[in-house]
């Protein structure tokens, strides 16, 4: 047997008092890596647009009736906060959104379960869904008035209406994907159709439902943009409607600004409930 036969990794040989060779470990200096946060790093883009977005401001090569300065748009939302004009708004925004959400949610999933868990249901169901998701639904809202009005009726059908085909869509599409090995397992073991569909399906399919559910929200904010343009007293469409009549681009911003705080605000809620309900999925998260 040799003597590198027993030399582990990292393991050197040299001659001892007698002779005799001896294995020495070598400890590898570990170099000093300063790493910047994370944080930090995703923050360097945001902030760096806003520089230059205020040197230009500052300079006058953007003028303020074409876009007004951040510092302009943080007194203005200040202003809108402190009176309550703000976040009158926002409630009536989410409000809007949540029963629309809500509607749009319950009737897209409730299709796609139909369609995904027989033929039948598919031949009676996919067809028609796939035909009215090729029609713009922003292309609807004369009909929604002429049907529902000009009150918050329309406005809400609008966000279902965009909520229902994205949840339709993944819910369907994770249901066909579940891996036929394991509804066979299932069969095997005895469950029941239901049990099959309580153990097996919905589990499975529950990503796909967890990615469509951000694409309707995605989808509610935007819709809520074009509802509110339709004869609105109150929200945020309405501040936005008000400041274009009096070019004021800053209330304009800052209602921008807030539809993405809320949309991010619920993004993270949906990655939130993701981390908790799919904790058995591993994932790729970057290297």
């Amino acid at each position: 047997m040799s003597l590198d036969s027993g030399r582990g990794k990292g393991d050197v040989a040299r001659s001892g008092a007698s002779g005799a060779p001896e294995l020495v470990r070598v400890r590898p200096v570990a170099g000093r890596r300063r790493s910047v946060p994370r944080w930090l790093r995703r923050a360097v883009g945001p902030l760096g647009l806003l520089a230059v977005w205020q040197v230009l401001s500052a300079s006058g090569a953007l003028p303020p009736d074409m876009l007004a300065s951040p510092g302009t748009i943080a007194a203005t939302a200040g202003d809108l906060v402190a009176d309550g004009t703000l976040p009158s708004a926002m409630l009536v925004s989410v409000q809007r959104v949540a029963v629309g959400l809500l509607l749009g949610g319950v009737a897209g999933i409730a299709l796609a379960l139909v369609s995904g868990l027989s033929q039948l249901g598919e031949d009676l169901v996919d067809a028609t869904v796939q035909m009215l998701r090729s029609i713009p639904w922003v292309g609807v809202i004369p009909l929604f008035i002429i049907w529902l009005g000009i009150g918050e009726a329309p406005k809400i059908a609008l966000i279902a209406l965009g909520v229902a085909f994205h949840l339709y869509l993944n819910v369907y599409a994770g249901i066909r994907g579940v891996d036929a090995q394991l509804v066979e397992a299932g069969t095997s073991l005895g469950l029941s159709r239901w049990g099959l569909v309580r153990h097996v399906v919905l589990p499975g399919a529950l990503p796909g439902a967890m990615t469509g559910l951000r694409y309707s929200l995605a989808t509610a904010w935007l819709a809520l943009v074009f509802g509110e343009q339709v004869n609105a007293d109150d929200g945020l469409g309405f501040l936005m409607n008000q400041a274009r009549e009096f070019f004021r681009t800053d209330v304009i911003v800052v209602c921008l600004v807030v539809y993405a705080a809320l949309g991010l605000i619920a993004d993270f809620v949906v990655r939130t409930l993701e981390r908790l309900l799919l904790q058995w999925r591993p994932t790729f998260t970057g290297q």
